[in-house]
C-alpha cells in the first residue's frame, strides 16, 4: 500500500469519527426531551378530551342536572291508543254495488266523496216516497173538498127545515078550518102528506151528514198515515244519502218544471263527516255489498289516549285528577331516537275496573298537547309524581352512570372547558327506574355525558388517574397529544 492510499484512509477514518461524535450529542438531549414530555403526560388527570369531531364519531349527547322528586314518583309503561271516538266506520245502507272513490291512507276533509253505490233498493224507495207523495195530495184533495160538501148540506137542511115549517103552518091553518066545518078533506090530506115527505127528507139529510162527518174523519186518517209514511220515506232517503230533507225537496235545477231533488238522483253518494285519514278499506271496487257492509274505516290520528298499567298494590296513592306525564320509552337523545325532553303532560283517568289475575289496574291519560312522536301503537312510560310536596333533588338520567366493575361511575362536562369531560366516581342516591339521585360531585346546571358514556368508561377503565384523549376518529389515546 502507498503513502497516498494510506492518506485517503485516515481521511475517512476521521470523518466517520466526527460524524459519530456529533450523533451522540445530539441523541442526549432528545432522550431527555422524551423523559420530560413522558413526564408530563404522566401527570395524575381524570379528564378526557371530546371535540366536537369525536362527540360526533361517538354520538356523544349531554343531559342537564335537574332538581326531581324521585322517591315520590312512579313510573308506569303503556302505549297510545285511538279514542273510541277516533275511529269512523262508513257502511252500506242498503245493499248494492260499490264504486270506492279513496285510496288507503289518503287525508280526508270534511264533505270529500268517499263512494258511491248503485243500489235497487234506492230505486225502491224512491218509489215508495213517490206513491206516498201521490196518495198524500189525493187524500188532501178529499179533504180539501169537505167544506163545500158540509156548505152544500147545511143549504140543503136550511131549505128543508124551511119548506118543512111552511107545511106545518099550513097543515095547522086547515086542521083549524076542519074542526071549525069548513075546508076540504083532499087540502088537509094533501098537506099532511107534503110535511111527512119532507120531514123524511131531513131525516135523511141529517143520515148523510152523519156519514160526511165519519167520511172527514177517515179521509183526516188517511191523509195523516198518507203523511207520515211520506216523512219516513224522506227521512229513509235522507239518511242513506247524508242529506236533509230540504235538501232533498229542493228542485235538481232551476228549471220551472224541474224535479225534486230525490227523484232525479239516480246514485247514492257517501261523504265524509269529519276531516281523517283512511285506515282501512274493507270491499274491492266494483264488488256487490249488503247492506250495513264494511266500506272503510276513517280515523283521527289526532284523538289519542295513554293507555298504561299500574300495580294494584299503588292503588293507595293512585287517584284520578294527578297531573301526570307521558315520557319516551328510552332516556337517550342520540342518533334518531326520540329526545328524552319530548313530553307530553296531562290528568290521570284510573279504570273502571281492575284485571285479577294481574293484579293490575287500567290507566288512562289524554295528552293535553300531542308531541310529534305519538302515534297509536308506539310505547312510552307513564311517569306519575304522587307527593309534590316533598322536596326536590339534584338528579341525573339513570343511562348516563356507566359501571366500571363495582364502581358507579359519571362523567361531567367541564365546566371551564365544553370539549372535556371528568370521570366522577358517582355518589347516588334513590332511583325511580329513569332519574337517578345525585348526592354529591354535581351542581344545577351542569351537565353530565348520556350517550356515548360507555365508550368513555371503557377508554378510562383501570386508568382513572392517567387520562387521555381521543382522535377524530374515534380512537382513544392515553395522556395528551
Amino acid at each position: 500500500m502507498n503513502s497516498s492510499t494510506r492518506s485517503i484512509l485516515k481521511l475517512i477514518s476521521l470523518i466517520l469519527i466526527a460524524t459519530l461524535l456529533v450523533s451522540c450529542g445530539k441523541s442526549e438531549p432528545d432522550a431527555d426531551d422524551h423523559a420530560h414530555e413522558h413526564s408530563e403526560e404522566s401527570m395524575p388527570t381524570n379528564r378526557v378530551a371530546i371535540p366536537s369531531t369525536v362527540r360526533s364519531n361517538l354520538g356523544i349527547t349531554f343531559a342537564t342536572v335537574e332538581r326531581r322528586h324521585i322517591e315520590s314518583t312512579l313510573r308506569a309503561p303503556g302505549r297510545f291508543e285511538y279514542l273510541p271516538t277516533a275511529l269512523r266506520e262508513y257502511r252500506t245502507p242498503v245493499p248494492g254495488r260499490v264504486e270506492i272513490l279513496v285510496d288507503q291512507f289518503d287525508v280526508i276533509k270534511d264533505g270529500d266523496l268517499l263512494y258511491r253505490m248503485d243500489s235497487p233498493a234506492w230505486r225502491d224507495l224512491q218509489k215508495t216516497i213517490a206513491q206516498s207523495a201521490s196518495e198524500l195530495a189525493s187524500n188532501e184533495a178529499i179533504m180539501d173538498s169537505y167544506p163545500q160538501l158540509f156548505a152544500a148540506h147545511k143549504r140543503h137542511e136550511r131549505s128543508l127545515q124551511e119548506a118543512l115549517s111552511i107545511w106545518m103552518a099550513r097543515v095547522e091553518k086547515l086542521e083549524a078550518l076542519r074542526e071549525a066545518g069548513g075546508g076540504r078533506m083532499t087540502e088537509y090530506t094533501a098537506a099532511m102528506a107534503e110535511q111527512v115527505k119532507i120531514e123524511a127528507e131531513l131525516a135523511e139529510v141529517k143520515e148523510e151528514d152523519v156519514r160526511l162527518s165519519a167520511a172527514r174523519t177517515r179521509t183526516k186518517a188517511s191523509v195523516e198515515a198518507a203523511q207520515a209514511q211520506y216523512d219516513l220515506a224522506l227521512d229513509t232517503a235522507a239518511s242513506f244519502l247524508g242529506m236533509s230533507r230540504e235538501q232533498l225537496l229542493e228542485p235538481a235545477s232551476r228549471s220551472a218544471t224541474a224535479l225534486p231533488a230525490w227523484r232525479s238522483i239516480n246514485m247514492i253518494e257517501v261523504h265524509a263527516v269529519a276531516d281523517g285519514v283512511v285506515e282501512s278499506i274493507d270491499l274491492t271496487n266494483g264488488s256487490w255489498a249488503d247492506a250495513q257492509d264494511n266500506v272503510m274505516c276513517i280515523v283521527q290520528p289526532d284523538r289519542l289516549r295513554f293507555h298504561a298499567t299500574g300495580l294494584q298494590s299503588d292503588l293507595g296513592i293512585l287517584r284520578d285528577g294527578l297531573k301526570v306525564m307521558i315520557v319516551p320509552p328510552a332516556s337517550t337523545s342520540a342518533g334518531t331516537s326520540i329526545p328524552m325532553n319530548e313530553t307530553m303532560t296531562g290528568t290521570l283517568k284510573l279504570g273502571l275496573t281492575a284485571n285479577p289475575d294481574d293484579r293490575t289496574v287500567d290507566l288512562h291519560v289524554v295528552p293535553d298537547q300531542l308531541a310529534r312522536w305519538a302515534r297509536a301503537g308506539v310505547s312510552a312510560q307513564l311517569e306519575i309524581v304522587t307527593d309534590s310536596t316533598t322536596n326536590r333533588e339534584l338528579a341525573i338520567p339513570l343511562s348516563a352512570v356507566q359501571r366500571d366493575g363495582l364502581v358507579p361511575v359519571i362523567f361531567r362536562r367541564a365546566p371551564d372547558n365544553p370539549n372535556e369531560a371528568i370521570r366522577i366516581e358517582a355518589d347516588l342516591g334513590f332511583d325511580d327506574g329513569r332519574w337517578v339521585a345525585v348526592l354529591s360531585g354535581l351542581r344545577d346546571g351542569d351537565e353530565v355525558v348520556l350517550d356515548g358514556g360507555f365508550q368513555l368508561m371503557l377508554a378510562t377503565s383501570g386508568s382513572v388517574q392517567q387520562g387521555g384523549h381521543f382522535h377524530a376518529d374515534g380512537t382513544f389515546h392515553e395522556g395528551a397529544h
